[in-house]
């Protein structure tokens, strides 16, 4: 069984990839837009799981080393709280954590 994190964004989410893969070298996987949603674009989606902007991020998946993390947008209603979670990075050396700490 494996077990994977889900970080949602709240509007922000493209913003965060990007920030990733510019420190800490992530390679998106997956990327699916709201607009994208095969519901969606059939007529079949319910309207109030939809934001505002329909190019926000509905579901993404980048790999940070051996690890796949999982993000969105959510429906970037009200403002985030980022409390109750933590994520760890385990570098191979002490010249990589501190590069890492040093670019987060």
């Amino acid at each position: 069984m494996q077990v994977q994190s889900y970080l949602f964004f709240n509007g922000r989410c493209e913003e965060a990839i990007e920030f990733y893969k510019k420190t800490l070298g992530a390679k998106v996987e997956m990327m699916m837009r709201f607009s994208e949603n095969p519901d969606i674009q059939s007529g079949n989606a319910n309207p109030g799981c939809m934001p505002v902007d329909p190019n926000k991020i509905m579901h993404s998946c980048v790999r940070i080393g051996d690890t796949a993390v999982m993000a969105s947008d959510g429906m970037t209603q009200g403002n985030p709280e980022f409390k109750g979670f933590s994520l760890t990075l385990n570098a191979r050396d002490e010249a990589e954590a501190k590069r890492l700490f040093g670019a987060l």
